[in-house]
C-alpha cells in the first residue's frame, strides 16, 4: 500500500511563547482542560516508553490518574513488563498525542514508587471489577487462553463475597518525576511551534525549537 500521500496541513491553532504559562504543569493543566472541553477522546491516555536491562525500548498505553506538583502518576502490576524494566532503569518518557486538537505534549523524567497508602486511596475508589482483575492478572505474562482469567475472576469473586477487596501486594502506582517537557503544536507546511521547558534547579527554562 503506497501512503506517501497521506497528509495533513495543519492549521487550527498556534503557540507563541506569550501564550506559554511560566511553569510546565500550569501549561499542561491549561492544554488538558482544552482537551477534555473539546471532546477528545481519553485525554489522560499516555504512552510511556521505558528501556529493557539490555537496552532495547518499547512502549505502550496507559491512563494517567493524578497529576499534581510532585509529577504524574499511573497504575499497574509490579510485576509487568513495564515495572521491571523501571526497576532496571528509572528513566521514562511520556506522550500525549491529542491528535484531534495538532498537539503533543512529550515529557521526560524518572520514576518512582508511591507510597502504599497513596495506592490504596485509589484503590479503593476503582470499580469493583477493576479491582478484582487487579487480583487476577499476571500483567505481561503468557497465559494459555481467555478461560484462565475467568476462571480466576470466579476464585477471586468467591474469596471476596464479602467486604472490601484488599490491596494486592503486586499492585500500585509510580510517579513520573519530571524534568523536561515539550509542547508541540502543528502548523502549515510543517513548521510546527514546539516550546520546552527544562528543569534548573528550582526554575525552569523555556526554549522554543526548530520543527
Amino acid at each position: 500500500m503506497d501512503i506517501t500521500n497521506l497528509r495533513k496541513n495543519y492549521c487550527k491553532y498556534g503557540l507563541n511563547r506569550s501564550d506559554l504559562e511560566k511553569t510546565p504543569l500550569k501549561q499542561f493543566d491549561k492544554w488538558f482542560v482544552q482537551a477534555k472541553e473539546a471532546g477528545v477522546n481519553e485525554p489522560n491516555a499516555m504512552s510511556i516508553s521505558t528501556v529493557s536491562a539490555e537496552g532495547f525500548p518499547s512502549s505502550r498505553t496507559v491512563l494517567l490518574k493524578i497529576y499534581d506538583e510532585q509529577g504524574f502518576v499511573f497504575f499497574t502490576n509490579y510485576t509487568s513488563q513495564k515495572a521491571q524494566e523501571i526497576d532496571c532503569n528509572p528513566n521514562v518518557a511520556l506522550l500525549f498525542p491529542w491528535l484531534d486538537l495538532e498537539r503533543q505534549i512529550r515529557i521526560s523524567g524518572q520514576a518512582e514508587k508511591i507510597s502504599k497508602k497513596e495506592s490504596f486511596a485509589y484503590f479503593t475508589n476503582r470499580p469493583r471489577g477493576s479491582q478484582l482483575g487487579a487480583w487476577i492478572s499476571p500483567q505481561s505474562k503468557i497465559i494459555e487462553s481467555r478461560d484462565f482469567l475467568q476462571m480466576k475472576l470466579a476464585q477471586i469473586k468467591s474469596k471476596f463475597s464479602n467486604g472490601e477487596i484488599p490491596l494486592p501486594d503486586a499492585w500500585g502506582g509510580y510517579r513520573i518525576v519530571p524534568h523536561r517537557f515539550e509542547f508541540w503544536q502543528g502548523r502549515s507546511n510543517r513548521l510546527h511551534d514546539r516550546f520546552v521547558y527544562e528543569k534548573n534547579d528550582d526554575s525552569w527554562i523555556i526554549n522554543r525549537l526548530a520543527p
